[in-house]
């Protein structure tokens, strides 16, 4: 049976993009939002909803999905209260950043029913803005979602492949390749891909900020980096923009792979520099040539 009703907790940036990519294609399935009253009548106002319910629980009446579309440390607290209370039937996913810390703690909830219960997913999609006024239909086209199904989850064997299977069509149906992996090669991943340039363009950001502090000319009193920098400037420091909000939840539950990625560009960059005159810095552009962001699928 095809999925009726989908809710969505946290109808923000991903959760509200998610409702008008579903709304933009099909009336089905209908959209129920969970989130601030301010913020539901913004999203319905948007399109990106049928119908908004500030308490989670009445808002996932009626539902076969419950997408948990809100920061790593609220789908956590969000499991803890809506595991125990809703059926066994409703299938309940999620969009954190990680993943590890996530299913460890709904095996703690669900025990051996989690496969049945719960289909851990991130879609590798987002703006450096947050909130339902960023949202955008075409957010997920061309990204990728990534899943990491529990052992025994409905896309391990056949009797379940409902809800998990339906869930994927409907992401793939607004323009993304779904992709499984454990959760475990998921944070070691993003770590790389998705952690460590928003560590290095914060980092960068605040680089200048010191130096442009410190920087005084004073026949051009008013110069503005941003705009003489180019776009170089801008693209390494646009997720610097980023709320803590959310990477503060990311940080605290993938602190090693993060500090691996760190100590390794650290090492680089300290390669770098001092061999800013010899010929190894040649290398080191050639090198990066190689793996540069277009090659990278290859």
């Amino acid at each position: 049976m095809p999925i009726q009703q989908i809710t969505i907790i946290g109808t923000g940036l991903i959760g509200g993009s998610f409702g008008l990519a579903l709304k933009s294609r099909s009336h089905l399935p209908r959209i129920v939002g969970c989130d601030r009253a301010e913020v539901l009548g913004r999203a319905s106002q948007m399109g990106a909803i049928d119908q908004g319910c500030a308490d989670p629980i009445q808002a996932c009446l009626g539902s076969q999905v419950v997408v948990l579309a809100l920061p790593v440390g609220g789908i956590i607290d969000m499991l803890e209260r809506l595991g125990p209370e809703l059926s066994p039937e409703i299938l309940l996913t999620d969009v954190g950043s990680t993943k590890v810390e996530i299913v460890m703690r709904a095996k703690a909830i669900f025990g051996k029913a989690i496969g049945d219960r719960f289909l851990p997913g991130h879609p590798m999609a987002g703006k450096e803005l947050s909130g339902i006024d960023q949202a955008d239909a075409n957010l997920f086209r061309g990204a990728s979602w990534l899943f990491t199904p529990i052992q025994g989850s409905p896309d391990s064997g056949p009797a379940q492949m409902s809800l998990a299977e339906e869930f994927k069509e409907q992401v793939r149906s607004v323009g993304a390749t779904a992709i499984t992996m454990s959760p475990e090669r998921h944070d070691e991943l993003c770590a790389w891909i998705s952690h460590l340039p928003q560590m290095v363009s914060t980092a960068m950001a605040g680089v200048l900020l010191d130096f442009k502090q410190s920087f005084s000319d004073r026949a051009n009193p008013d110069l503005d980096f941003s705009k003489i920098g180019g776009r170089a400037l801008r693209e390494m420091t646009r997720t610097a923009s980023s709320p803590y909000s959310m990477w503060r939840d990311i940080a605290f539950t993938n602190t090693a792979n993060i500090e691996e990625a760190l100590l390794q560009l650290e090492h680089r960059l300290a390669y770098i520099r001092e061999n800013l005159k010899t010929p190894e810095l040649r290398a080191e552009f050639e090198n990066a040539r190689n793996i540069a962001p277009q090659k990278l699928d290859q």
